[in-house]
C-alpha cells in the first residue's frame, strides 16, 4: 500500500526551505535597508535642489549652498547604510530560540 499521490517528505528539505524563508524575511525587514533607501532618495532630491538653487537662496544662507551640502551628506549616509547592510546581512533567528513573552 503505497501512496503515490504525495511525494515523500524529506525533513532536511523542509528544514532547508524553512531556513531560506527565515533568511529572506530577515533581509526584507532589515531596518538598514529602509533607512538607507530613504536617505538616498531624499539625498538625491535635496542635492538636485541644491544644484539649482537661485542666487537669492544662496545669499539667504550666507553664501553657503546648504541644500547641496545637506543633500550630499544624506546621500553618503544612505549609501553607507546600504553598504553596511550588503556587507553584513541580517542573520535569521534560529528556529530553536524562544520568542520573548512565550
Amino acid at each position: 500500500m503505497s501512496n503515490d499521490d504525495q511525494p515523500a517528505q524529506d525533513p532536511l528539505i523542509d528544514e532547508t526551505q524553512a531556513e531560506q524563508r527565515r533568511s529572506a524575511a530577515a533581509r526584507l525587514f532589515d531596518i538598514r535597508r529602509v533607512i538607507g533607501g530613504l536617505f538616498v532618495a531624499y539625498g538625491i532630491i535635496v542635492t538636485l535642489i541644491g544644484i539649482f538653487d537661485s542666487a537669492a537662496e544662496i545669499d539667504k544662507a550666507q553664501g553657503v549652498r546648504i541644500n547641496l551640502w545637506a543633500g550630499l551628506v544624506m546621500l553618503v549616509f544612505g549609501l553607507l547604510m546600504l553598504l553596511w547592510q550588503w556587507r553584513r546581512p541580517a542573520e535569521p533567528p534560529s528556529p530553536n530560540e524562544q520568542q520573548p513573552g512565550t
